[in-house]
């Protein structure tokens, strides 16, 4: 199920389990932006096996969208709620946080006297049984929540946060950038280390973020509730193997850890991979890239498309995907999707993380310049590797990644806890 427009953060409230429960965070697949595939996810498959579902959202200019203006087929799923709270980064706000709060700007962003107002409106409306954040930043109303609801707190954490800013941190080379970021991390890391056991149960994407969370202090129960794939919805056939080799990326062009890992490669991989072979192209797909970046991948084989309108359709059409990430947290949502449609995949060790696909036989694991030339190659030379491959692969997504197994297991975990 495909739609457009996002909701970030946001929360989900649950009633009754198991005639009713409710989310806050509202997703568009078409964004690709993994915080919100994810919790669409948990929307539909929850909706889907019979519960009542309540979103109470964030609605910020980058990501508007009017619920209004949803299909039918999603607001069925749910009774969507959201305000819309003005998020966006300015020199002044940034310094301001910077000298007089100890809080990361990321997360005073979101603090917000509307949203603040809603929760109690939905709260005060309806009883329920779960409420789940969708994301660290709305951990800032937990104690909202405990004054107007009885209801358990699940915190589902989409990746350890502070982890990010750090990786970015090590990763850039402007000094001044690098302090700053370096900064950001140590407050974020604060912030994160602040919210635990405030909420009842925590429910991370990834067996290691769960893990990570647990050796910060976290002793409250745990479920892992990754990114489910609707297995049912998926091709019942590969797409028709492509004329030629070529290699692909997708994903948000406006996030740093895709600009740099994209920056990364074409500076010490791309130029082996077309001396080799030199008629191979490279199409880089994604939305909100800026001009300035644009015009850094234009060189010799790169193909920009920007935004496609269907991702499975583009994806079908080339071989090999790469995701040369070099900082990031969580689960990579692109990956799972490219899984489950067959692709063959070179990554960075931090691209796969959460994801246990096996190097060699689902996934291809390349942490250095000279690993992911000699992967992309070996695949080229033996052609054959890419239906063995794509079969592993999506036989991995369909064991390991189907939804309404993840959404079963993890009501039972909340019936318990």
């Amino acid at each position: 199920m495909l739609f457009y427009g996002d909701f970030l953060p946001s929360q989900i409230l649950c009633n009754n389990i198991p005639q009713t429960m409710g989310i806050a965070e509202h997703i568009a697949r078409k964004t690709k932006i993994c915080g919100q595939i994810a919790t669409f996810a948990m929307i539909r498959g929850m909706a889907e096996a019979g519960h009542s579902v309540t979103v109470a959202a964030i609605n910020t200019q980058k990501h508007f969208y009017d619920v209004s203006k949803l299909p039918e087929s999603v607001r069925s799923m749910a009774d969507f709620r959201s305000v819309f709270i003005n998020t966006d980064l300015t020199v002044s706000g940034t310094l301001s946080n910077f000298l007089f709060s100890r809080l990361p700007y990321t997360a005073t962003r979101f603090i917000s006297q509307d949203f603040s107002d809603l929760l109690r409106q939905v709260l005060h409306e309806k009883e329920f049984d779960i409420v789940q954040l969708e994301g660290l930043y709305l951990c800032s109303y937990i104690p909202l929540i405990h004054e107007c609801s009885q209801a358990k707190i699940a915190y589902r954490a989409h990746n350890v946060e502070f982890e990010i800013w750090k990786r970015l941190a090590n990763e850039t080379k402007n000094i001044a950038k690098r302090l700053y970021l370096r900064n950001l991390a140590k407050r974020v890391e604060r912030f994160e280390k602040s919210i635990l056991n405030q909420y009842d149960c925590l429910i991370p994407i990834t067996q290691r973020d769960g893990e990570t969370y647990n050796r910060l202090g976290n002793v409250k129960p745990q479920f892992v509730a990754p990114t489910g794939i609707f297995v049912n919805d998926l091709p019942q056939k590969m797409a028709e193997k492509e004329k030629s080799v070529s290699l692909f990326h997708i994903g948000a062009l406006d996030w740093t850890p895709n600009q740099q890992g994209l920056q990364w490669f074409l500076a010490n991989c791309w130029q082996e991979i077309r001396r080799q072979n030199p008629e191979i192209q490279l199409f880089v797909a994604g939305r909100n890239a800026p001009q300035w970046f644009v015009e850094q991948i234009a060189v010799d084989g790169v193909v920009y498309v920007g935004e496609v309108p269907d991702a499975y359709e583009f994806m079908s059409q080339h071989s090999i995907m790469i995701v040369p990430l070099l900082a990031g947290g969580g689960m990579r949502i692109k990956i799972l999707e490219g899984l489950s449609y067959g692709k063959v995949i070179v990554s960075t060790s931090i691209g796969a993380e959460g994801i246990s696909a096996e190097n060699g036989k689902e996934i291809c694991i390349a942490d250095t310049s000279n690993e992911f030339v000699s992967a992309i190659q070996a695949i080229i030379l033996q052609p054959e590797t890419i239906d063995e491959i794509s079969r592993n692969a999506q036989n991995f997504i369909t064991r390991c990644f189907d939804n309404s197994l993840i959404i079963k297991n993890l009501i039972e975990f909340y019936q318990k806890n």
